[in-house]
């Protein structure tokens, strides 16, 4: 008997709901396994990465301060994603997004009003789509793989970055370590609660709601899934393939962007190099176990923040690296690209019994 994949008459629904709750628990599964092979107790070590985040008010604060940047990015992402457009430079449109935006703070520092910190949101936005329409470009233009160009550009983004803390925007009273001035007054967001909660969940969720909205009510909703589905019939219908990816690059971009500006302007108050611990390349995986739905993006984006805090937890309390954050991020990512599989497929037995030879003899 072999083991097949056979392509189905049609998508299974069941699989298309069930699909990430499967990656999931496999994830876990696998997960548990390795933290025996290394020694450790693999329930507690699941338990301590998984449940002990949501056990406290402080550590749920800190698990939606994360979702915050991931639920602006992975709603952008699935939009795109949805149109058949790739854009994985997220994690360079935030950085550029976090430098446009802190150019106030940081050169008009004396300007303190509402408008400055609207101004500043407003220049992340502006950054973060402007970078990612330099691979929208290089796409329509020249037929460029925009896969390459988005991801290559986040090394750019930051590279300049941290030309910019070590350069000319570095701290004269930081006692040489590689940051800006800190952001004070009006260029923070509202924070509230004891923890580090602030205005930037709202946006997060707005944006959220207001692309689901867009989605299944409005004519580029349409659209999008029109263009992503069957190109051919959006051909037909008048809808402009390039068009959409210059959208599609820039409404990911600009949210990017705003995500990487509220990092600067919230949690982290001023720039420095490294303000994201890679939510632009976690936010990939956020869109898609959110199955490109905004609202299934935001239970996507918890999930994943708990990952963050979990990593935390286990490093401090079992001695395991952080790096197990990214291994279990990783891991859920193929079993959901790999679960997806069933979708359009179905595993089946098949005999591999050789035919039994025929009587008589060949003339």
């Amino acid at each position: 008997m072999q083991l097949i994949l056979e392509k189905r008459p049609q998508s299974s629904g069941l699989m298309n709901l069930f699909s990430p709750l499967l990656a999931i628990v496999l994830t876990v599964v696998v997960g548990g396994l390795i933290f025996a092979a290394m020694g450790k107790p693999p329930l507690t070590a699941l338990y301590l990465y998984f449940i002990d985040p949501l056990t406290s008010w402080w550590s749920v604060e800190e698990v939606l301060v994360k979702a915050g940047p991931l639920v602006l990015i992975g709603v952008g992402l699935a939009v795109c994603f949805k149109a058949n457009v790739w854009n994985i430079g997220a994690e360079g449109q935030l950085t550029v997004g976090a430098l446009m935006g802190a150019i106030i703070p940081i050169l008009w520092g004396e300007w303190q009003s509402p408008l400055a910190l609207l101004a500043m949101l407003c220049l992340g936005a502006l950054g973060g789509a402007l970078f990612a329409l330099i691979p929208a470009w290089l796409k329509t233009h020249f037929g460029v793989n925009e896969i390459l160009t988005s991801l290559m550009l986040v090394y750019i983004a930051q590279l300049l970055l941290d030309w910019f803390v070590r350069g000319p925007w570095k701290d004269p009273n930081g006692y040489n370590f590689p940051k800006s001035v800190s952001f004070e007054g009006w260029h923070l967001l509202p924070m509230w609660g004891d923890g580090r909660m602030h205005l930037g969940l709202i946006v997060s969720l707005v944006a959220a709601l207001v692309l689901f909205w867009i989605m299944r009510h409005t004519l580029k909703g349409f659209e999008i899934n029109v263009v992503g589905s069957a190109p051919r019939a959006g051909t037909f219908a008048g809808f402009s393939q390039t068009k959409m990816v210059w959208f599609c690059f820039a409404l990911s971009g600009g949210l990017a962007g705003l995500a990487g500006l509220i990092e600067v302007a919230g949690p982290i108050g001023q720039l420095q190099p490294q303000i994201s611990p890679n939510y632009g390349f976690t936010a990939i995986i956020v869109a898609f176990l959110g199955r490109l739905n905004p609202l299934g993006v935001i239970f996507a984006g918890i999930l994943l923040a708990i990952s963050y805090i979990g990593g935390e937890g286990i490093q401090i309390e079992l001695g395991i690296s952080s790096k197990i954050t990214q291994m279990f991020q990783g891991m859920l990512l193929f079993f959901i690209l790999m679960c997806d599989t069933l979708i359009l497929y179905q595993l089946k037995w098949i005999s591999t019994k050789p035919n039994q030879p025929t009587s008589g003899h060949a003339s």
